[in-house]
């Protein structure tokens, strides 16, 4: 038993996000399902901007079904809707307040990080948008709960969406010294960006510039995904690991990386018939890292 729980603790975190549909606690038997030792997953409806609150019971039942799994890490998602950067005074308002219970929600089930992406200027320019989003979050962190740290998530920079260079990322967490900040750094973001990671050589600088920028001590958390669009086309398309523009090669960088062993890699790509993808992409991570799961 001892020997398992040794195995166990050494299995990379690794994992997809994961549906609530059904009960919110159905999440944790979904990841199992697949092999995950890490998930993700949202705590309401991401369409629509009014939720019911959580249920006692569902709280409780999520709790015991995570305790007793061998899901080791979980991190939440917001609302798509959000735009806490948005220059339209009631969207930014009802983005606030829908960000912040967000993070009352992660609070009440015991989940440490919420992913969320910087907004959209909406044609104000970057500047305006910074300034704009790093105001939201002086507000949101007055309100919120201290224990939910957010991951600031890079971004492919489609139309007008902050985020998709590291020093936005860097001016953010720098401007707003009290937040409980980290970040998430999506590879098919990052790509669609400029940022190369086809080969070993690529991704080595691509770290060595968020270190100069951000500090490594600032990745909290990955998001997996391949690109189907090309090298800074700043169109967010994910494909399945090895199979988009970015290749193989960084991702086995990334995977073998001990400054990240410990930092969750999740994927964001559709699951498949019978989770076919979900189990494939996930088996060749577990490859690249040089590590298999044991069975039960």
């Amino acid at each position: 038993m001892e020997r398992a729980e040794h195995d166990q603790e050494l299995l990379p975190l690794i994992g997809a996000h994961v549906s609530i549909a059904g009960g919110i606690e159905k999440a944790i038997m979904r990841g199992e399902e697949i092999g995950c030792t890490a998930i993700q997953i949202f705590t309401r409806n991401a369409s629509r901007w009014r939720a019911k609150p959580l249920a006692a019971d569902s709280i409780a039942a999520f709790q015991q079904a995570r305790s007793a799994s061998r899901i080791k890490y979980i991190s939440a998602h917001d609302s798509y809707l959000i735009n806490l950067a948005s220059p339209e005074v009631e969207l930014r308002k009802k983005s606030i307040e829908t960000f912040v219970d967000e993070m009352v929600r992660c609070d009440q089930l015991g989940i440490e990080d919420l992913v969320m992406h910087p907004g959209a200027h909406m044609g104000k320019g970057t500047a305006a948008g910074l300034a704009t989003l790093t105001e939201s979050f002086r507000t949101v962190f007055a309100q919120a709960p201290s224990g939910v740290r957010v991951l600031v998530e890079n971004t492919a920079g489609q139309g007008t969406c902050l985020g998709a260079r590291l020093e936005e990322l860097a001016e953010i967490l720098d401007r707003v010294p009290q937040g409980n900040f980290a970040i998430c750094f999506d590879t098919c973001h990052a790509f669609a960006a400029g940022y190369d990671l086809r080969t070993v050589e690529g991704y080595a600088a691509v770290m060595d510039e968020f270190d100069r920028l951000l500090g490594v001590e600032r990745l909290a958390l990955f998001h997996l995904n391949d690109s189907k669009k090309p090298l800074g086309s700043r169109v967010d398309r994910h494909d399945h690991i090895g199979k988009g523009q970015i290749g193989p090669a960084g991702f086995q960088a990334l995977m073998q990386d001990a400054r990240f062993a410990g930092i969750a890699k999740i994927i964001e790509t559709p699951g498949g018939e019978n989770h076919c993808y979900d189990l494939e992409n996930l088996g060749l991570l577990r490859r690249m890292a040089g590590q298999e799961m044991s069975g039960d």
